[in-house]
């Protein structure tokens, strides 16, 4: 039961740290996000630099590193955004692994306490007799709380797990695009249609 407990204490920790962390404004400043917009020259480079630095987030990193590598061909430039913009969904993914362990672990918890309540349950039963009806439902009640207890654990944390893993995947998108806006505009190339 403690192992059980200690499990779903993990697991809501790390659903309020990553609910916490993977919020939209946190990971995409709006404020980052407008200056990219009005960021036309190399003049207005320096103003997204120190909203960057102002705001700090996996988006002011990014645009950081492409700002930094300016000076370099284009494809280098995206080549080296793309090793930095990995990091950073690694950085965004953190814990999430545990949560799919939780997912996969709890359901087992659960059964472990089941089997043990079945033994016990017929361990007493022989000694007893089959006659004694108070005791089996008891016993009944007993492995079925720790079968719900490994449910109770497992379908929460499958739910932010898959919730979390979606969102990851969707800022990814949304930063691969501010940050290819970016560079299109420094390296002056037309829009894509």
């Amino acid at each position: 039961m403690a192992v059980m407990v200690l499990t779903s204490v993990v697991g809501l920790t790390f659903i309020v740290e990553r609910g916490l962390v993977l919020r939209w404004n946190r990971v995409l400043p709006p404020e980052v996000e407008t200056a990219v917009d009005t960021c036309r020259s190399p003049a207005d480079r320096q103003v997204i630099g120190q909203v960057c630095e102002k705001h700090p987030s996996p988006l002011a990193r990014l645009l950081q590193a492409a700002e930094k590598h300016l000076d370099l061909p284009k494809e280098e430039n995206e080549s080296a955004l793309q090793s930095r913009a990995r990091q950073e969904i690694v950085r965004l993914e953190r814990g999430l692994v545990v949560l799919e362990i939780i997912v996969g672990i709890a359901p087992l918890l659960g059964l472990v306490g089941t089997i043990f309540g079945m033994m016990g349950l017929f361990g007493n039963l022989g000694e007893s007799g089959p006659g004694d009806n108070a005791k089996l439902a008891a016993g009944i009640s007993f492995i079925l709380r720790y079968t719900m207890m490994g449910l109770l654990i497992a379908i929460p944390s499958l739910i932010a797990w898959s919730y979390y893993t979606k969102k990851v995947e969707m800022l990814a998108v949304e930063m691969e695009t501010v940050c290819a806006d970016f560079l299109r505009r420094q390296y002056h190339e037309p829009a894509a249609k």
